[in-house]
């Protein structure tokens, strides 16, 4: 088949690609794909390769491919009004109607909804939020944010710094100064072997413990994370995590931001990861699912707690402060409100707990026995496989071996399967879309034992 060779030389001498080797891009030593078309669970790029997409875009496209619905949404919202600010009080019919769809599905003691575009800016909403709560309550030294290692909350100076992996720290001069990372709930990599679940439960509520306790809990504003680990390896916590860290914040009088940028709107067979695990956010960072990423929209979620402090902050000062021209944007709201109407008629939520279960347990049942597969662990539509180099002592590759990586390459070459090499360790991460069905995992975990065999023999 012809290939559009301009557009492939274009695309290097032009495009600034994210998250890109950008020298290998540049020099043309790395793939250059373009994606034309997509249906269902499955891609096509332009040479015609069909590609079953079992990483959602990046976690993102929940409701599947070219769902028209949200196609026709965002058209007739283009026609009618394709943009107007929210600043000032003004609104639109989609962002007043996905604000009250919003909240009808979100936690009960979830109050209003503050609209970006993706999950970093509304995270950085967040943090700004916190910081405004505490200067209201007279309490201007309560500023710190802990967040997690391994954790994943954007890639802007403040949400780069929460992240806790070293990826997006290195060279770029963060973290910040007051951001702080405590243990990550992540027991397969605990350090002491001969630790239960429930004392690693408890070695990571100590550390949590002794942070607060060093840095003075009267400095520390918020505890931020994902109801389960999403890109530092799809983690789930381990039993009883949730209860005793949110036991600790309360204590000492710190929020608790969500980020459900991933587990929002269906992925954990749960409406909200917090509903999942129990938690009780003071302030929950949306996006992704919210549109299925047919259009950029995220969303900062805040508590009838934190809202009635806000309100007594501009009582007190006048209009807050805070805003972004596309906050709200029209045809964004528009394809979330197509979008969230669509995960209810076609009960993607139940699905992704039923499938995404079936997803977990046939991988384990393939290649879990693999003596350089040191981990299978999931919740909902997500799953991840972890390698090793010699699984009875625990034994991990170098970094260098890139092995995630090749399992990734091999998966795709062999049976067009993408998953993701996940950034940090050699992990192999699934996060498909909603709509996906047990056919399509069996073709995915069928591919997936092939790759391993291939790899590592």
């Amino acid at each position: 088949m012809l290939r559009n060779d301009q557009l492939d030389q274009w695309d290097r001498e032009n495009f600034f690609h994210p998250s890109t080797h950008l020298a290998q891009h540049a020099r043309g030593e790395s793939p250059n794909r373009v994606i034309k078309t997509a249906s269902g669970v499955h891609i096509e790029d332009r040479d015609g390769t069909r590609l079953l997409d079992a990483f959602a875009g990046l976690y993102c496209v929940n409701v599947g491919y070219g769902r028209t619905e949200i196609a026709d949404a965002i058209a007739v919202q283009a026609r009618e009004l394709a943009y107007y600010h929210s600043y000032a009080g003004h609104g639109t019919e989609a962002s007043i109607t996905l604000s009250r769809m919003i909240l009808d599905r979100a936690p009960a003691n979830m109050s209003k909804v503050y609209f970006g575009l993706g999950g970093s800016d509304a995270n950085e909403t967040n943090v700004k939020l916190v910081w405004y709560y505490n200067n209201v309550l007279q309490r201007p030294e309560k500023k710190k944010i802990i967040s997690r290692w391994r954790g994943y909350h954007g890639s802007g100076l403040v949400t780069g710094s929460l992240t806790g992996l070293d990826l997006f720290h290195r060279k770029f001069g963060i973290p910040l100064a007051n951001i702080l990372h405590t243990e990550a709930p992540y027991y397969y990599r605990r350090k002491d072997l001969d630790q239960t679940e429930e004392q690693f439960v408890a070695h990571c509520v100590s550390a949590l413990e002794a942070m607060i306790a060093k840095e003075g809990a009267d400095t520390i504003a918020a505890f931020i994370a994902e109801p389960m680990l999403g890109t530092g390896g799809i983690v789930p916590p381990p039993v009883g995590y949730w209860p005793a860290i949110q036991a600790v914040l309360k204590k000492h009088d710190i929020l608790l931001i969500a980020d459900e940028v991933v587990t929002g709107f269906g992925r954990l067979g749960t409406m909200f990861g917090s509903d999942h695990y129990g938690l009780e956010a003071d302030v929950i960072t949306i996006a992704k699912g919210l549109t299925s990423a047919y259009a950029p929209l995220s969303g900062s979620i805040v508590s009838d707690k934190v809202w009635k402090v806000l309100e007594q902050g501009t009582d007190e000062n006048g209009p807050i402060g805070h805003g972004w021209t596309y906050s709200a944007h029209p045809i964004g709201a528009a394809a979330g409100v197509a979008n969230l109407k669509l995960i209810d008629e076609l009960d993607l939520v139940a699905n992704a707990g039923d499938v995404g279960a079936y997803l977990t347990r046939s991988m384990r049942e393939a290649v879990g026995d693999h003596p350089n597969v040191g981990d299978v662990r999931g919740e909902g539509m997500l799953c991840a496989v972890e390698f090793v180099k010699n699984k009875a002592d625990r034994v991990f590759f170098d970094a260098t071996d890139k092995i995630g990586p090749e399992v990734s390459a091999t998966l795709l070459a062999q049976d067009k399967v993408i998953a993701r090499a996940m950034p940090q360790s050699d992990i192999l991460g699934f996060a498909p879309p909603l709509c996906l069905t047990r056919e399509n995992v069996d073709t995915v975990v069928a591919a997936t034992a092939r790759a391993v065999k291939t790899v590592f023999g």
